[in-house]
């Protein structure tokens, strides 16, 4: 299932002349490879196929994505590319998948608030991306992180190999920083790697005691939309310093069981 960009590629030293491994710019490499062995620590990803991507620290016209054909098990600082908006790979071996590219590239371009979006087809949040309705029913503390955040693609329109895909879900996406893609997955966005990552890893697993939870066959009990209104405010206060020390847990752990990720 994986799609190679169709772009000339143009080397590196004559695209721009820039430093892309200031100290910055690694810890963010570290940062997004954690991430993404997280993800597969946790049973997130598919096979080759889902994708993450960061603005690269100084530089809003560049993203850093995972390479073609890597599982995010194999991820390492290193092995992430560096892209231009144009689909040029400015640093690093490989190249992106084109529905990564096409996806991340146009979300990035067209909303700069997005520091770091994150593709998956996990199984609980995709699962419910199958299902009639709204996705997340507010009945659980955890999804009440979500309330007020979510939109939802209903047109799903096979795989996003054009700019004209990646454009239109950027639209449906809006100001909300999780999109539910109908028949496909999630995109998560934040303004930076922890806080992504700490969507995402929470958005699966809101799902998953919902699924839980609808597979009893009894009513489930929404919560009252001021009080979910209002948890959601209290979350969203402690997120940014919640989501540092929850990255900063990730990369302890992996620091013990495959510190490699950081080479």
């Amino acid at each position: 299932m994986a799609h190679e960009l169709k772009r000339e590629l143009v080397a590196p030293t004559i695209l721009r002349n820039v430093d892309l491994e200031r100290e910055e710019i690694w810890q963010a490499r570290v940062d997004l490879a954690a991430c993404l062995r997280a993800a597969a620590r946790y049973g997130l990803e598919e096979g080759i196929c889902n994708h993450f991507s960061a603005l690269v620290p100084g530089h809003d016209d560049l993203f850093l994505v995972n390479r073609l054909g890597w599982a995010f098990e194999e991820a390492t600082a290193s092995s992430l590319l560096i892209c231009d908006f144009g689909g040029n790979v400015l640093s690093g071996d490989g190249e992106p998948e084109a529905t990564a590219f096409f996806i991340h590239a146009r979300l990035h371009k067209m909303a700069p608030r997005i520091g770091a979006a994150f593709h998956t087809h996990m199984p609980n949040a995709t699962a419910l991306c199958m299902i009639e309705a709204e996705p997340l029913v507010w009945a659980g503390q955890t999804a009440l992180k979500f309330y007020g955040r979510t939109a939802v693609d209903v047109d799903y329109n096979g795989l996003a190999l054009d700019e004209g895909e990646g454009d239109r879900l950027a639209s449906v996406l809006g100001g909300k920083d999780i999109l539910f893609m109908r028949n496909h997955g999630v995109m998560v966005c934040a303004p930076n790697i922890a806080e992504a990552w700490d969507d995402l890893y929470y958005l699966e697993r809101a799902a998953e005691v919902q699924l839980k939870a609808m597979s009893t066959g009894r009513p489930l009990l929404p919560v009252d939309p001021d009080i979910a209104e209002a948890t959601a405010k209290q979350m969203r206060a402690g997120d940014p310093e919640s989501a540092r020390l929850h990255l900063e847990s990730v990369k302890r752990r992996l620091d013990v069981k495959s510190p490699d990720y950081r080479s």
